[in-house]
This record gives structure tokens, sequence and C-alpha cells, in this order.
């Protein structure tokens, strides 16, 4: 369950892969969406669904950022340089991820309504009527979206040249908590 100085835990990994995976589907969704027309049975049922989970996956990044400082960072494999880039680009990720998500909800908050949550409940609108609050969250969410997923390609590539090159166990760390309880007791041995 947690992270040790050798590998991350069940609930870091759960983090990791369903972030991933949810991000790639938003952000396949929102390119899907901008093509539909006015009466697309998807119209306005995709928006809805977008924002939904773009409010609970803000929530899951915010308590992943706890998580994250509460818990220890496993001890990096590879070079000085391609340790502080990983750092850099874990940085980014997160500032990224938050920009998408900030500027997905001013956009929805603009008219002064807040969000829906999947009809569970409403996020309210805090900030909303600023001068082409839409236009200017809209354009930001896009280039985000875009750098959030190049830079997530790049992190992908990373991790495989780490595994298939030079035969680290970086990425066999967050398929596996396993590994990193196997590595901590052989190090307590």
């Amino acid at each position: 369950m947690w992270n040790s100085r050798s590998g991350w835990g069940l609930i870091s990994i759960l983090f990791h892969w369903l972030s991933a995976l949810t991000i790639i589907g938003l952000f396949a969704l929102g390119w899907w969406m901008t093509d539909l027309g006015y009466y697309d049975p998807w119209y306005n049922q995709g928006p809805w669904v977008h924002r939904s989970i773009g409010i609970l996956l803000l929530f899951a990044t915010l308590a992943r950022l706890v998580w994250r400082f509460v818990q220890p960072t496993p001890q990096a494999e590879g070079s000085r340089l391609e340790t502080i880039a990983a750092h850099l680009g874990h940085i980014f990720l997160y500032i990224l991820v938050l920009v998408v998500m900030i500027s997905g909800y001013l956009i929805s908050t603009a008219n002064g309504r807040g969000v829906s949550v999947f009809g569970w409940f409403e996020v309210p609108a805090l900030v909303y009527g600023l001068p082409n609050q839409a236009s200017l969250a809209g354009d930001i969410h896009w280039y985000a979206a875009l750098a959030l997923m190049m830079l997530a390609a790049g992190h992908a590539l990373a991790a495989f040249k780490h595994h298939w090159l030079d035969r680290h166990k970086t990425l066999v760390r967050m398929l596996n908590p396993l590994h990193s309880q196997a590595g901590d007791h052989k190090a307590s041995k």
C-alpha cells in the first residue's frame, strides 16, 4: 500500500494509472466533441461527461499531491541528469494537469453556473464574468492539454528507455507494488 525508498506502493500506482487513463480519455473525448454538430445526441452529453470526469480528476489529483508529499519517493535510477530531468518532468506534468483542469473549470463556470458532477453534487462557480473568460480559458485549456499529451508521451518514452535500453526497474516499480516490498526486504537483510 505504501511507498518505500525502493518502489511505489499500491495507492501511488493506482493514482498514476487511473490518472493516466482518465487524462487520455478526457483528451480523446474533448477532441471528439469539437466536431459534434448541434443535432448530435452527444452535443450536450459529451461536455457534461467531460466536465464531470474532469472535476473528479481534479479532486483525485489534489489527493494524489497530498499523498505524494506525505509518502517517500523511491530512489531514482539513472544518471544525475536523468534524475533532474525526471524530477522537472514530473513537476511540469502536475502543473499542466492542474492548468488543464482549472482552465476547464473556468470555461464551464464563465456564465456563473456551477458544474454538475454526474448529478451527484455541484461545484459552485467561484470565478465568473471575467472579460472573455470562456474564450481565454478555452485557449489555455486546449494548448495546455496538447502540451500535457506531448509531455506525457515523453514521460512514457523515457520509461520505456529505462526499461528496455538501460534495464532499470523504473517501469516495473510502477507496475508491481510487490517489487517494492521485495526490494525493501532484501535491503533490510
